[in-house]
């Protein structure tokens, strides 16, 4: 019997590809004994004749988000990535299906194209819109059979009837056999029965599949390590003809793993006081607790352990030796784990030595998981050495040189120590979520006796970081969330690019990054020359307005580098926002001196438009309306006095064509050039080189526009312009705007 349930997740909004923070990213939750997984995926294009098709790339994973490089960049060395399956769409619906999916988590990561490097000025153009949404259908088994351990299960199959069963394997099963006996069709000993036994996961599956047809031997599937503490789903189709029906007796058995342990532990109660003391007193040092154990001379940990294996002879009878691993959580997905005996691990050949690590919180999938090994003794031959197994679901226990890190269905990470190699690290982003295992083995692939006389010493770092390397000097670790499941990316600057900021193909070299730092930050000096202007026309008010814009602005580029070249006098936000609240005041006030309104009223639009302008800078500080709308405001004000004085006199103004020959129009066109750089001809490339053009075109514009300075007012003269003191002040007003 099946039962079906249906998942939707709203849609999300896509964006061009420049990060993994560019990807949308939607989590499903898939149930146990699921026959049958449909994602109905659905690609939505805004409307308007100028939105083209854009071809949109899906990823699928299951148990942690995919790994993905669409600008096939470098990972960081000793970094593991399995592919995930993707497929291309173009604004259409399309249909996945995926038949004995793992149950759990599964993620689906969506994006566009890459990030085209134009910068787009927000307000300019309305970019077209590309929406996506998925949809999870699951038919889900109601009633599986339960195949017990060694215990014979009578099933008939009709054609091609399939049937469902499931058994469970616990912990420590090194081997899993399945086998089909008394397998009789239509009165023969043959068998046409059809297994798969495992989960499907994309894109690479290790489901077991094979076939019994024409077989008389009983039909056996072998399983090495298959997963501890879990249901492994059997799936038995028929292959006989129709009304033909086979019957057969399915029996499970297991070669059952007696481990070895560090215990049982003896704990003393002045060693745990001393222990929990000397931790309170060490947390600010960000130690842990295996370190104090050294400081108080109470062995490699604060605890007393007995029954340490110390010979070979030790350890008959056992198939593996585990050390219990501690989880310590230290911020948001970041976790680390340590032997509770200590980092100095002893290695055996005749055993694997084992470590169980928990990544079954739910937001371990998210951050990278680092393992680190060091050899700390010699092992006397170049022929010995150490192997090692990172794999999930179940561990390795059997390692040698020549076989894979492999389990029965997950393939797992290697790692090797010598006395010519002694450090092995290995970074796994984004690993899925699940119980994990670290097998370490002492191997001598010539003379296995010479092993059974040899011990290594191995020191073991387990850990759970957002980000490997927290990004480098070129990149920052960011924090993502997706309805409540957080996960962790890095985004790159100068030029830098990769999984961790590590792929220097495109990097900026020093010199670069000072020369982008002087372009941006000294262009801005050429507001000096409208500052002396200003002074020299009388324009106290407008030319403290320009030096405010070019301090601020001179140091916001300086906080904005990407490189190395960075100096912040405070903190960034604060510099952009002022450095934007400059330039558009600069702007107002500038086209409201050129109107020539009566001094009276100049000051209040100056200082009602400051503020109006800052409002709406903290409501949207990138929208184009925060610099077109008090320019255009200005110009009406403008344009409106200038067409007053034109009726008013009945002559163009300004009257000079001189004027307008060798002020305004230079002043307007630099005006325009710069705004055309500024709107349509920044990218990311040249971004230092265009923004610095704009600072000295906009400067310049800003002395051509100027109005004259007052005929009736005399040039430096401060004593009479600050006070009157004991002489008759002139009021010359009337004569200010009668001024050309």
């Amino acid at each position: 019997m099946y039962s079906y349930e249906y998942f939707v997740q709203s849609p999300q909004k896509l964006s061009f590809y420049s990060w993994y923070g560019s990807t949308k990213l939607y989590h499903f939750r898939v149930p146990s004994d699921t026959m049958l997984l449909r994602w109905l995926l659905q690609a939505f294009k805004g409307p308007g004749s100028e939105c083209t098709d854009v071809e949109i790339t899906v990823h699928f994973r299951s148990g942690a988000p995919p790994v993905i490089n669409p600008l096939g960049t470098k990972f960081p060395d000793n970094t593991t990535v399995r592919p995930s399956f993707s497929i291309k769409l173009i604004h259409n619906n399309t249909i996945i299906n995926v038949s004995s999916p793992a149950p759990g988590d599964w993620f689906i990561a969506a994006h566009l194209p890459r990030s085209p490097q134009k910068i787009e000025v927000k307000g300019v153009a309305n970019p077209c819109t590309y929406v996506f949404q998925p949809d999870m259908l699951v038919l889900r088994l109601t009633d599986v059979t339960v195949l017990q351990p060694d215990t014979p299960l009578s099933q008939t199959l009709s054609g091609s009837q399939l049937r469902h069963l499931k058994v469970f394997i616990p912990k420590y099963t090194s081997d899993l056999q399945l086998e089909l006996r008394s397998c009789v069709s239509n009165g023969s000993q043959v068998c046409p029965v059809h297994l798969v036994v495992g989960p499907n996961t994309l894109p690479q599956s290790f489901q077991k599949v094979f076939s019994c047809t024409d077989q008389h031997e009983p039909c056996r599937l072998h399983l090495p390590a298959p997963p501890w503490d879990t249901w492994l789903q059997v799936t038995a189709e028929g292959r006989a003809e129709p009304n033909v029906s086979v019957t057969f007796d399915a029996v499970a058995s297991f070669t059952v793993c007696r481990p070895g342990s560090l215990g049982p532990l003896v704990v003393s109660y002045i060693s745990l006081n001393q222990s929990l003391n000397a931790s309170a007193a060490s947390l600010s040092m960000g130690r842990s607790p295996w370190h104090l154990g050294k400081r108080m001379g109470v062995g490699s940990s604060p605890f007393s352990l007995v029954g340490d294996f110390r010979n070979a002879s030790a350890l008959s009878g056992f198939c593996l030796l585990s050390y219990p691993v501690i989880r310590e959580e230290l911020d948001v997905v970041s976790v680390r784990f340590w032997p509770l005996s200590g980092s100095g691990i002893i290695v055996w050949s005749s055993l694997p030595t084992l470590f169980p690590i928990n990544l079954n919180t739910g937001m371990d999938s998210g951050s990278t998981f680092i393992v680190s090994l060091k050899l700390n003794t010699t092992l006397g031959s170049n022929n010995i050495s150490v192997v090692g197994c990172l794999s999930a679901t179940s561990p390795v226990l059997s390692l040698s040189t020549s076989q894979n890190c492999t389990t029965a269905f997950f393939e797992g990470y290697s790692l090797y120590l010598s006395d010519s190699s002694r450090e092995a690290m290995l970074s796994v982003p984004y690993p899925e979520t699940g119980n994990w295992y670290l097998s370490l083995q002492l191997i001598c692939p010539t003379n296995v006796s010479e092993c059974q006389q040899v011990q290594a010493n191995v020191e073991a770092s387990m850990s759970l970081t957002p980000c490997f390397n927290d990004c480098g000097p070129y990149g920052q670790c960011r924090l993502l969330r997706r309805h409540g499941y957080l996960y962790a990316s890095c985004t790159c600057k100068a030029g830098w690019e990769g999984w961790s900021c590590t792929d220097d193909t495109k990097a900026q070299t020093v010199v670069q990054q000072n020369v982008a730092t002087l372009l941006l930050t000294l262009s801005n000096l050429m507001f000096l020359l409208p500052v002396t202007v200003a002074v020299y026309r009388h324009y106290v008010v407008e030319a403290s307005v320009y030096t405010y814009t070019m301090f601020f602005s001179t140091f916001y580029h300086a906080c904005d580098q990407p490189g190395v070249a960075v100096l912040c006098i405070m903190d960034y936000d604060t510099l952009q926002y002022c450095d934007f609240l400059g330039s558009v005041v600069s702007i107002w006030v500038t086209i409201l001196c050129m109107a020539r309104v009566k001094t009276f009223v100049k000051y209040v639009l100056f200082v009602l438009g400051t503020l109006i302008i800052a409002m709406s800078l903290q409501l949207d500080r990138r929208g184009i309306w925060n610099m077109m709308g008090p320019c255009l405001c200005a110009l009406i004000i403008m344009i409106s006095m200038w067409v007053y004085r034109c009726i008013h006199r009945h002559h163009c103004y300004p009257t000079s064509w001189k004027r307008w020959a060798f002020y305004l129009l230079p002043g307007i066109s630099l005006a325009f050039v710069a705004i055309a750089i500024y709107t349509f001809m920044g990218t990311n490339d040249n971004y230092f080189y265009t923004h610095s053009i704009w600072h000295v075109l906009m400067a310049s514009s800003v002395a051509f526009l100027l109005p004259p300075r007052d005929k009736n007012t005399e040039p430096w003269a401060w004593s009479q312009k600050l006070t009157c003191r004991y002489q008759l002040c002139k009021n010359t007003q009337e004569e200010l705007y009668a001024v050309t």
